[in-house]
């Protein structure tokens, strides 16, 4: 029998090294993003929402299974876009859902139990970029065209598999600031105190990483 790790209350009864059984590629293929990226904020938590927190408190293992077969699918789309391949996706997934269950007792109800789960996993992978940053030199753009590239021209000419592609070879920085902006709908104030760097340098992650996918996309087109 596997040991019953403790995480904030939460005792996931199925083994953590054996997370990923329960992978995302392991479902039938959907489309990777939603109609719409921005999250509802204003979105209240169901009883049901409620009653399977409960659940997952007091340790029942079906209740954790179920809120990790009901959000693994939207967290591992999230994921692919802040991981710089596939691989790396499934371990933010993971990291990811191993802090959900250990955080799960600081969810206050006040909002819909998604966008709890998905804000936990967003922080993780920053951190994960983060420390990337400290590892991966700038990329040097002196050779990207800075033409003005508008959010609905990128995301209008790809679909979101080649999207997220594109996305995975943008540099760390560039990438979170470009999935906090155009696809979650953070502002940049809130992006810079999550990233802790300055608004201007926000702003002009999110411009050299338009520009960048304009010339990656521009390659794509041409070859």
């Amino acid at each position: 029998m596997p040991t019953k790790i403790v995480f904030g209350g939460v005792r996931p009864s199925f083994p953590l090294g054996r997370f990923l059984l329960f992978a995302p590629h392991r479902t039938t293929r959907r489309p990777l993003f939603a109609p719409t990226f921005v999250e509802n904020r204003n979105a209240l938590t169901t009883p049901a929402e409620e009653h399977l927190v409960k659940a997952c408190l007091d340790g029942d293992r079906e209740a954790q299974r179920a809120l990790y077969e009901q959000f693994k699918v939207p967290m591992f789309r999230l994921c692919l876009r802040y991981a710089k391949d596939r691989h790396e996706a499934e371990d933010l997934l993971q990291e990811g859902f191993i802090r959900v269950f250990a955080d799960l007792h600081q969810f206050r109800h006040q909002g819909a139990l998604g966008g709890w789960i998905r804000r936990v996993i967003v922080n993780v992978a920053l951190q994960h970029i983060r420390r990337q940053q400290k590892q991966v030199p700038t990329t040097d753009l002196e050779t990207v065209a800075f033409a003005k590239a508008s959010d609905d021209d990128i995301l209008g000419e790809l679909s979101a598999k080649n999207l997220i592609r594109l996305i995975q070879g943008l540099p760390p920085g560039y990438r979170a600031v470009f999935n906090m902006y155009v696809l979650e709908g953070y502002s940049h104030k809130e992006i810079a105190e999550k990233l802790g760097v300055s608004v201007n340098t926000s702003k002009t992650q999110l411009f050299k990483a338009k520009a960048l996918l304009r010339s990656m996309l521009e390659k794509v087109i041409t070859s």
